[in-house]
């Protein structure tokens, strides 16, 4: 039987408490309580109320929680009210921390859809994607609401809370996937590390993810949902000797998102922080502790909460291509060779921590979004996790739009000294140095070869069957890097061709 719906106005100024968790600040409104009821009985309360303009990041709904309770179910819904060109509308988000906190580190963190779901459920046995499954036990437990934007009339909300008492079921014991698989041994390994799926914001199915991945060409993937570690344990029956299957979370804070690349099954990384807390050191010392690289996604995407602002200390790698290439991929890839120039002026290069490889991932949602394209294509020493990600922590790899696309790139001197990508041609600054781009899979394209002074080579597009090859002479004295570009021919307008391929630079010199 269902007791009748109890009401809750959280409207009132004096039910509110502002206090900071140790990074922003956030607003706590008053608790929504539970009696104890029999076995399959349920319980609902309705919460209502209305957020201003301006409202903390996170706001957080108390629910005290009673003992025997089996599943906790939360709905809402929000106005969405007409708003004028280029102001904001609503927009909010959801999750759920149980009785251990709210505090900055994730203990409590039982799931988060962001705005995905219009609502969820957590019992032992069995979440919502994007949630965990785990005991229900008696506490105050919170419904996290992150105001994303909010209109200027505010955001009036309405959140039903239904408890279902009984008997707990048992909580699965996660199984994950492999950290190896069927490699073949030092090779170019293709991979897209920068997914969703139904856990978080996509419509992907996981299994639809792995079956794509597989069509592209792909030898691994990184599971990298919203602020969300919920579907690693999903992805164990996917795996195989052809598909390696690292885990991770793409961290979506209000200042820019990254995304953790291949860490402990498990790791769940907190997002409740901005660049002025001077909280994301901590957090990315996290990944790493998890075994985890750091990779700034997008960074100068446009979307609101997506451009990166925690600055680039803390990486291993940055996302410059991500999906479709668009103008903002432009600026990325011209922001990151400033870095690369950086680190030449500043005695940096291949063999320190002086310099920022680059990545590409397809951050792909949903149909007709493109697994694979692009993807980064890793030397490494075998198809493990491990094996993986130093060869992208190492810059031993380029971007390719699809897995058509193959490139060859290294620098020679005259005694027989050769350098690869991500590696240093130890020759002295008057040596004669050639450089040269074997291109296969891009007709009609156009290689460029790019250094501490911009262009310096332009060859002649591509045959249709799209191989060749592009050859350059110069000196470490002249050429500091040396980095190849293959690009699509150019539509009309200021900026180049879309990209085909792009590579980590070689550097020149001792």
């Amino acid at each position: 039987m269902c007791e009748d719906d109890h009401e809750h106005d959280h409207a009132g100024i004096g039910r509110r408490a502002v206090f900071v968790t140790g990074a922003a600040a956030a607003l706590t409104l008053g608790s929504v309580s539970f009696a104890s009821a029999a076995p399959r009985e349920q319980r609902t309360r309705t919460v209502r109320g209305t957020l201003p303009p301006g409202a903390p990041d996170f706001v957080y709904v108390p629910v005290e929680v009673p003992r025997g309770v089996r599943e906790i179910r939360v709905a809402y819904t929000y106005d969405r009210p007409a708003v004028p060109a280029g102001t904001q509308g609503n927009a909010l988000d959801i999750g759920l921390f149980d009785e251990r906190g709210t505090g900055l580190g994730g203990r409590g963190f039982r799931g988060w859809s962001g705005g995905a779901r219009t609502e969820f459920f957590v019992r032992a046995d069995e979440a919502t994607p994007g949630y965990v499954p785990g005991p229900v036990r008696a506490g105050t437990w919170h419904i996290a609401l992150g105001p994303y934007t909010v209109a200027p009339r505010g955001l009036a909300y309405e959140i039903t809370i239904t408890l279902t008492y009984g008997e707990p079921g048992r909580t699965p014991r996660p199984v994950y996937p492999p950290e190896r698989a069927g490699g073949r041994g030092r090779a170019w390994y293709r991979g897209d590390c920068h997914l969703h799926s139904e856990y978080s914001d996509g419509r992907y199915t996981l299994a639809e993810i792995a079956g794509l991945a597989r069509a592209a060409g792909l030898d691994f993937i990184n599971s990298s949902e919203h602020n969300t570690h919920s579907a690693h344990p999903h992805w164990a029956e996917l795996a195989g000797d052809d598909l390696l299957i690292l885990l991770g979370e793409e961290v979506t804070t209000r200042n820019g998102h990254v995304v953790a690349l291949g860490t402990d099954p498990g790791t769940f990384v907190d997002w409740r922080y901005r660049a002025r807390d001077n909280r994301f050191g901590r957090f990315a010392r996290q990944i790493r502790r998890a075994g985890g690289l750091v990779v700034p996604a997008h960074p100068h995407a446009t979307c609101i909460g997506c451009n990166w602002k925690f600055g680039f200390g803390e990486a291993d790698a940055v996302e410059v291509w991500n999906g479709a290439y668009t103008p903002d991929d432009e600026v990325a890839l011209a922001d990151w060779d400033g870095m690369l120039v950086a680190a030449v002026r500043d005695g940096g290069g291949a063999g320190g921590r002086g310099w920022l490889p680059a990545m590409g991932s397809s951050d792909s949602h949903r149909s007709p979004d493109v697994i694979g394209r692009p993807q980064t294509v890793v030397l490494a020493d075998d198809l493990t996790r491990e094996a993986i990600q130093e060869g992208i922590r190492a810059g031993r790899s380029y971007v390719a739009e699809s897995s058509k696309v193959s490139l060859s790139f290294g620098a020679s001197g005259g005694r027989g000294e050769h350098a690869g990508i991500g590696e240093r041609l130890r020759v002295d600054g008057d040596t004669p140095v050639t450089v040269r781009l074997e291109v296969s899979g891009a007709p009609r394209c156009t290689v460029r070869f790019v250094t501490d002074q911009g262009v310096l080579f332009t060859g002649d597009p591509l045959p249709e069957s799209g191989t060749g090859t592009a050859q350059w002479r110069t000196t470490a004295s002249y050429a500091a890097y040396v980095r190849a570009e293959v690009r699509h021919a150019a539509a009309a307008g200021p900026l180049p061709g879309a990209l085909a391929a792009f590579t980590n630079p070689v550097f020149l010199g001792r």
